[in-house]
């Protein structure tokens, strides 16, 4: 029997032992090539955000498994790494979107310079009769041969490719439309209803109104408005100066976020030689409205002060003027309104025609009669505004005529008597009888409207003042 110990039997065989140092050495070259899942999915996210080819995030997805968010619970960054992993797996499947086929019933145009209905139908495939047709079987779908340059116009075609239907928008507000039905078409209009709001505009004269008005933001028609509301007091043909200024607060109509039109001026002041005058739209409660002062008085005075707009006064009232034609001294009984031939011409209060026609030297002729003290005569005229004819009624302010250079004329002009009791008098010097105030018994409610709006005025012009300071 031996003493020596005997030696204890191996826990591995020496291959498995040489097995396993194999398998940590490939785990260890594994590591230096393929580092931890938290890192790969960064890595991966960045290169997605980077590079965008969609082979190459197939080649990277499969040289390793991005983390998903379930599985990165303890990691900080798991939650957003995941889920910006998912996003890129979900980018790189995703089939690439096709664009949206049109629709074959469906043809758009553009109205463009010289097109007509009939080049519009033939863009669309639509035969020459389909025009012909479509005008013919209602009597308001000539508005559609009305066209606009940059008007979009949309057919729809049934299955046999004829017009079933055509609509276009013709403004803003308004879209208009054409529907095939058994009788032939039918016409609607649609008409949209903007919401209104109030806007504020101030202006300082340089060189004449209608630049300062337009650099305010006032559209050429709200300027007009202006000079006619102010038109009592104020003569726009030659009383403006640089330096004059205005504010005015008026409606604006909306559309969608998008200004689409102007309404009434709500209020207006203009300062002319130093001098203000003021003017807030009222509406009593008999349904009338009219411009009043601030303090209640009319604005709105027997006659206007010029019955031209913006023209040029080429010649005066005179007791001694030589006549440019006549080549004698001759007295000038009006005034005389440079203008382009075809300016309108209004009346300068209600009245009566005594006589529309030709007079002598004055040529084409407006006589007026305002009641049983005033006369005012138009000389001169190109022609006459429509339903003017002797012994017919006109309002203050409506078109009677147009600037031209009949009769004794050496260019376009209004020449422009005014009679009181028979007597030429100068228009331009002439104090002109006021219209009634606003009555006793609305005063409170005119008060209640206007002293708000001529804050507003206020309110407005100190904050741009004080923006332009800064």
């Amino acid at each position: 029997m031996s003493n020596e110990t005997p030696k204890a039997p191996p826990l591995y065989p020496k291959s498995h032992l040489l097995a396993a140092s194999g398998i940590a050495a490939l785990l260890s070259l594994a590591l230096l090539v393929f580092p931890s899942s938290e890192v790969e999915a960064k890595k991966t996210t960045l290169s997605l955000e980077l590079e965008s080819p969609a082979d190459q995030l197939k080649d990277e997805s499969s040289a390793a498994p991005l983390v998903q968010a379930g599985n990165e619970q303890d990691s900080p960054f798991a939650q957003i790494d995941g889920a910006e992993s998912n996003t890129a797996q979900a980018n790189e499947t995703k089939p690439e979107a096709k664009p949206e086929a049109k629709d074959p019933a469906h043809r758009e145009v553009t109205v463009a310079s010289g097109d007509t209905l009939s080049t519009l139908f033939a863009k669309v495939g639509l035969p020459a009769n389909a025009v012909h047709d479509l005008l013919a079987s209602n009597k308001q779908a000539k508005q559609f041969s009305q066209l606009k340059h940059g008007q979009v116009l949309q057919f729809e075609l049934d299955k046999d490719g004829q017009l079933a239907s055509l609509h276009s928008k013709v403004s803003n507000l308004e879209t208009i439309r054409l529907t095939k039905s058994a009788k032939g078409y039918t016409f609607d209009r649609e008409i949209s209803k903007p919401v209104v709001r109030t806007a504020y505009a101030h202006g300082v004269i340089k060189s004449s109104l209608s630049a300062s008005a337009q650099r305010a933001g006032l559209s050429h028609s709200m300027t007009m408005d202006m000079a006619k509301v102010l038109g009592y007091d104020i003569d726009f043909a030659q009383d403006i100066r640089p330096g004059d200024e205005f504010d005015v607060v008026y409606e604006q109509k909306v559309m969608d976020g998008k200004v689409v039109g102007t309404g009434n001026i709500l209020s207006a002041r203009f300062t002319n030689r130093g001098k203000t005058y003021t003017a807030v739209r009222y509406t009593n409660k008999q349904g009338n409205t009219s411009y009043y002062t601030a303090d209640g008085n009319s604005l709105r005075k027997a006659f206007i002060r010029t019955p031209v707009d913006f023209a040029r006064i080429s010649s005066r009232f005179s007791a001694g003027r030589k006549h440019p034609i006549l080549n004698k001294i001759r007295a000038h009984k009006g005034v005389d309104y440079a203008a382009p031939r075809g300016t309108p011409i209004k009346a300068a209060g209600d009245g009566r025609i005594e006589l529309a026609g030709r007079r002598g030297g004055y040529g084409n002729t407006v006589i007026i009669a305002h009641g049983n003290s005033y006369k005012t005569l138009y000389g001169h005229m190109q022609g006459f505004a429509k339903g003017i004819k002797t012994g017919s009624s006109v309002k203050q302010g409506q078109i009677i005529g147009y600037i031209g250079t009949t009769g004794l004329s050496t260019g376009p002009h209004l020449h422009y008597e005014f009679q009181v009791n028979g007597v030429h008098v100068d228009p331009l010097s002439q104090k002109v009888p006021m219209a009634d105030p606003i009555a006793k018994n609305e005063r409170q409610r005119f008060l209640q409207q206007s002293q708000p709006l001529v804050a507003r005025m206020d309110q407005e012009k100190a904050t741009l003042l004080a923006a332009n300071k800064r």
